[in-house]
């Protein structure tokens, strides 16, 4: 018998007859013998409805009250599978995150959580029952309703696999698994049977929409085996996600393409060249918990220096007015920036060992006539900023010039 903790996504429980079939899905596999912790998303679209209907009162939702509402997604599904379950014959008990005590911090939207309270469910489980949890939720520790950003299901239930030190977290979604990239731009991408944690880290930070970045850290941080699998499918095992690199085999020089295209750029031009410049530049960003990602320096010859970063799109008019209000205290000459931008990566744990991944991705790109704007690396990843106009001729030709189409 083991301890199974399965997530499902917005489109797995987008309708009534697709929660029956996940509550048929579950019931299958507590009838294996199997405990069973059901993580589950608000119906698909429902949270998009639910944030326009706030806008619709209030402009700029105050993040609070944003919270309270965006909660009842999730609360709504659970209930429902809870009866599906019942409705065929399974002891079901569902839970709010609240209820749980999933405790997080106190930034409404984008909580982190801190723990998870696991004496109700133990209980449930023991007694037979098949325990569902809203995903995307908790409370501070002030008992305000709080939300861990969008995709925080997945986070949900990977913090929840961890907290119960469950046998396998399955993450079903509306794909069977983790694919080389995006198969709706490149028709021949190739599912992974496995991927390693921190190649899986780096595809989600980088747009990769399969897993939510933070459920691949407490994945990774904790040791959870973690599995992406269709919930549309009954057959496959989808994608596994290790701790470990398979030394048993050769490893692709690169696993996988990565983009995003809620990429913006932002660049103050004319700064002083002196120490302490990025950190006030930066530190005022930071302060509005703004979350930058590539920057690049140019130092001139007059004694001044363009500073740029990306940020994620949806900050952009408001960091563009952080370096507006803080421009004329620098010394600065100007603000620029542009959000018609996108990201593309090559991702693979074999760089470490094949020299030349990123002049073979550059030429790849050169022969394209795309130009790079920035670019930025690490141990296992070239991440290059280009027009967002080329966003999807570059996924196939670096796809193509990897390899990953074989």
């Amino acid at each position: 018998m083991a301890l199974i903790v399965q997530k499902y996504g917005g489109t797995s429980v987008g309708n009534p007859e697709r929660i029956k079939n996940v509550a048929k899905r579950v019931a299958k596999f507590q009838a294996q013998g199997h405990q069973v912790v059901v993580v589950v998303s608000a119906m698909s679209g429902e949270t998009n409805k639910l944030v326009a209907l706030c806008k619709e009162v209030q402009a700029n939702p105050d993040p609070r009250e944003l919270d309270v509402v965006l909660s009842t997604g999730e609360q709504v599904t659970i209930g429902l599978l809870a009866m599906a379950l019942k409705d065929i014959g399974v002891k079901a008990k569902s839970y709010t995150g609240g209820q749980v005590k999933v405790l997080t911090d106190s930034v409404f939207t984008k909580a982190r959580i801190l723990s998870i309270g696991e004496e109700n469910i133990r209980r449930d489980l023991d007694d037979g029952s098949v325990v569902i949890v809203a995903g995307f939720q908790g409370v501070d520790e002030h008992g305000n309703i709080t939300t861990l950003g969008r995709g925080g299901s997945d986070t949900s239930g990977v913090a929840l696999a961890a907290a119960l030190k469950a046998d396998e977290c399955q993450i079903y979604t509306d794909v069977d698994g983790v694919y080389t990239t995006d198969p709706r731009i490149v028709a021949d991408a190739k599912k992974l049977d496995k991927i390693t944690f921190e190649e899986m880290l780096e595809m989600a930070s980088l747009g990769s929409k399969v897993l939510q970045i933070r459920s691949v850290e407490f994945a990774g941080k904790y040791k959870v085996k973690l599995r992406v699998l269709s919930s549309f499918q009954d057959e496959g095992e989808g994608t596994l996600i290790t701790v470990e690199e398979d030394t048993n085999m050769e490893q692709p020089i690169i696993s996988g393409i990565a983009f995003n295209r809620d990429e913006a750029k932002l660049t103050m031009s004319g700064v002083p060249d002196k120490p302490g410049i990025a950190y006030q530049i930066l530190g005022a960003v930071a302060e509005a918990n703004i979350d930058v990602d590539m920057i690049i320096q140019n130092v001139g010859h007059d004694g001044t220096t363009d500073f740029s970063f990306t940020v994620n799109r949806g900050e952009y008019a408001k960091t563009q007015a952080i370096l507006e209000n803080i421009k004329k205290t620098l010394g600065a000459r100007e603000v620029t920036g542009d959000n018609k931008i996108c990201k593309v990566s090559a991702v693979g744990v074999g760089m470490r060992s094949h020299p030349g991944v990123a002049s073979q991705m550059f030429k790849a790109l050169a022969d394209e006539g795309i130009n790079i704007q920035m670019i930025s690396t690490s141990e296992i990843k070239i991440s290059v900023v280009i027009d967002e106009k080329y966003l999807e001729l570059a996924v196939r030709v670096l796809h193509r010039a990897f390899g990953l189409d074989q």
